[in-house]
């Protein structure tokens, strides 16, 4: 820290004291000397333990290192293995069964099904476009994407009338299967109106249809006789018809249909962790400060567009009549929640007698302060309308760590004088420790409690991790085959369902990592409400409205009452780490995997290390664009240290790959004026060097994280800037 701020036993970055002073604190009612006291007090108090639950997560992992030592290979001992993990307690018992009682909690993440958006919240403009994603055009995410095969159809002149009409044919399709009506279809619609039955279809016959579901009229705009807009409801996701016989869409349409706009990201994670690179108290204050302004309902960003600037604030929320004549009110915006770092990180914003205190006690005090404006709003831009703040915490290890943050949220909540249990907790899955203690991870929390998932990408990187001392894990493109994973997905729907979240928490499932694959993504994440999950990440507001469709084909709520039922995924199977019992690849599978690894890990580094950058589009080995984070970065890093602890290859093959693969992503990154290359000179190149202590230093990283290095080298970067 350059200048501070002591109070008690902390000192207080400047930057960060006056961004509280005078910008977060004015209007909550919260002095800001009683804040900065109680804040101290709490980190006083909390240190400790957040110390001993660190230290608990390397002695485990040492015990389990020193366990596959002493019963090496891949087919060890399974229920030795296992009794093992509770000796150690690693492994604790089921809790009788209980029920969550999580209240307040809004209907977002209550009630509704549908696609959840991450985004990285340091960004202001992603940022309101994820919170404004909550209605997005179903013409524009088909006509712009490869979700309808282009073929012919190109849009590289203009508005291609013949694209534009298999997509008007895909939305009457839609309409048919969501709507239907009494007789006949939509595709034979040429007039809608409201009347007091209800909506009344014209067709081309002449005769007037209805909806089959006379409820699904949610409301209109404009004129009952000649509507502009007609709201519909189907699985408890809304559905506007646009009608503009001037647009140039709707003068051709027969029932002057100008778009379908589908209500779309239904919750949005504005994200202070894996997509984000904050390493200085100016990179935090920066998040802090967007945050807010959406909490405030104030937040702006402006871009360019041709010549024009636009400014871009979120959005109002929608009104519409009813068919007897009240007024509804639709949020215009998604129901937005924060995403916290994890407890092993550790920030010089605040020090606690010279010592750094874990970010994430900064992270809940401030966002929490933060969205003290949303809850005392008296504005129409409002976030939690059931006084509720939704902080998701990440990377915990087990039920006790669980536990420890809801210690840490009850101290929040004194600190900010709030009710007992305003602030709610999503959980993570995405830690072995706590796949395989769900339970007890949620009755931990089960007050509080409003979000499970499964993240596939950091569990996968744990896995390799945990059990790194045992065998050789396969190729990359292998372990979604491998046992553990497919019952880590049903374990984590199982015991939601068991537990109560029906009702008062979201069931989640992990991204589509191909932004610009959509077909692919219509084609297979119907899988995750068919799984049961009432939400699924995706990684564009394009992906979210696309992936609402999946949405209206499955009702979620009777699948979960139908999986109830069935038996619960096996914890033998779970336990069964992806190893190779005698490894037969050949030199040339094996320099293809590491050259995979080494261009996954140099694509994304090199923008976090040199643009501070968390979240990258990145070109991968096969030239398939994929969404990058931290997450996908332990993937590989931990392969590669994994490949090397038992000889599949030698830290000569590595460094080949690491080079040959700079020159690849510099490449890659051609276009771009801004970027350095790394193979022009390797040894001066921060990022290239990043890289290769995440590979040749990936063993002795706790957890096989990669924030440590990350963060080290990024400041190394910008010293040299």
């Amino acid at each position: 820290m350059q200048a501070a701020v002591k109070v008690d036993h902390i000192e207080v970055d400047k930057v960060l004291y006056d961004f509280v002073a005078r910008e977060a604190l004015p209007g909550t009612g919260i002095d800001g000397d009683a804040f900065w006291s109680g804040f101290a007090g709490l980190v006083r108090r909390l240190s400790p333990r957040n110390a001993e639950l660190l230290a608990k997560r390397d002695r485990l992992q040492s015990s389990i290192d020193a366990w596959h030592r002493e019963h090496p290979g891949a087919q060890f001992d399974a229920p030795a293995y296992k009794a093992f993990l509770i000796d150690i307690g690693y492994l604790v018992s089921e809790p009788a069964a209980f029920a969550v009682s999580t209240a307040n909690v809004d209907p977002e993440i209550a009630r509704i099904a549908g696609p959840q958006l991450v985004v990285p919240v340091s960004n202001a403009r992603y940022a309101l476009n994820a919170a404004n994603a909550r209605w997005g055009s179903l013409y524009d995410a088909l006509y712009g994407t490869d979700a309808i095969p282009h073929g012919a159809a190109d849009t590289s002149g203009g508005y291609n009338p013949q694209r534009g009409g298999k997509v008007i044919e895909f939305g009457r399709s839609f309409l048919d299967a969501s709507f239907p009506l009494t007789e006949g279809a939509h595709r034979d619609a040429i007039a809608y109106r409201v009347s007091e039955g209800g909506l009344e279809i014209k067709l081309r016959s002449g005769r007037i249809a209805a909806l089959k579901t006379a409820a699904a009229l949610a409301g209109f705009q404009g004129e009952a006789t000649s509507p502009s807009v007609i709201l519909l409801e189907h699985h408890g996701l809304h559905v506007e018809l646009h009608i503009d016989r001037q647009h140039f869409i709707g003068r051709d349409d027969p029932a002057g249909i100008s778009n379908i706009v589908l209500e779309s990201a239904i919750t949005t994670i504005q994200d202070c962790e894996d997509s984000v690179a904050a390493v200085s108290t100016e990179d935090k204050v920066l998040v802090y400060r967007n945050w807010l302004g959406l909490m405030k309902g104030t937040l702006q960003a402006q871009l360019e567009k041709g010549d024009k600037a636009i400014v871009r604030r979120l959005n109002a929320d929608r009104r519409y009549r009813t068919p007897s004549g009240a007024e509804r009110v639709l949020p215009g915006r998604s129901l937005m929640l924060v995403r916290n770092v994890g407890h092993h990180m550790l920030s010089d914003a605040i020090t606690l007698d010279g010592a750094r205190i874990p970010e994430t006690f900064i992270d809940a005090a401030v966002t929490s302060l933060a969205a003290l404006h949303d809850l005392r709003a008296s504005g129409t831009l409002r976030n939690s309308r059931n006084g509720s703040v939704y902080i998701v915490k990440p990377k915990m290890h087990g039920p006790e760590e669980v536990a420890f943050a809801d210690e840490l949220f009850e101290a929040v909540e004194d600190l900010l004088k709030l009710p007992r249990h305003t602030l709610k907790i999503g959980i993570m899955d995405e830690e072995r420790r706590t796949s395989v203690n769900l339970a007890q991870c949620i009755r931990s929390v089960k007050n509080r409690v409003v979000f499970i998932n499964t993240g596939f990408l950091d569990r996968t990187g744990d896995e390799i991790h945990t059990s790194m001392e045992a065998a050789p894990i396969p190729r990359k493109s292998d372990l979604k085959k491998a046992t553990w994973l497919d019952a880590y997905e049903r374990n984590n729907v199982d015991v939601g369902l068991a537990c109560g979240l029906r009702g008062h928490a979201q069931i989640g499932k992990g991204m589509w990592a191909m932004p610009d694959l959509m077909a692919d993504m219509l084609k297979t994440k119907v899988a995750h409400p068919m799984a049961g999950a009432n939400t699924a990440w995706v990684p564009s507001p394009t992906a979210a409205t696309l992936h609402a469709l999946h949405y209206h084909q499955i009702d979620v709520a009777d699948v979960q009452n139908t999986l109830a039922k069935r038996q619960r995924a096996s914890l033998d199977d779970i336990l069964t780490p992806p190893l190779v019992k005698t490894p037969n690849w050949s030199a040339a599978e094996i320099e293809e995997e590491l050259n995979n690894n080494a261009q996954s890990i140099l694509g994304y580094v090199v923008r976090w290390i040199d643009f501070g950058v968390g979240c990258s589009k990145v070109p991968d080995y096969y030239n398939v664009a994929l969404m990058e984070d931290r997450a996908t970065l332990r993937i590989s890093s931990q392969h590669v240290a994994n490949w090397l602890r038992h000889g599949i290859c030698a830290p000569a093959d590595v460094m080949t790959a690491l080079r040959r693969m700079a020159k690849v992503v510099d490449e890659q990154n051609a276009g771009d004026p801004a970027y350095e290359s790394m193979s022009s000179g390797l040894e001066h190149s921060v990022a290239f060097q990043a890289a290769c202590d995440l590979v040749f230093k990936g063993r002795e990283q706790p957890n096989g994280y990669t924030e440590a290095i990350l963060t080290a080298r990024r400041k190394e970067k910008t010293r040299q800037s």
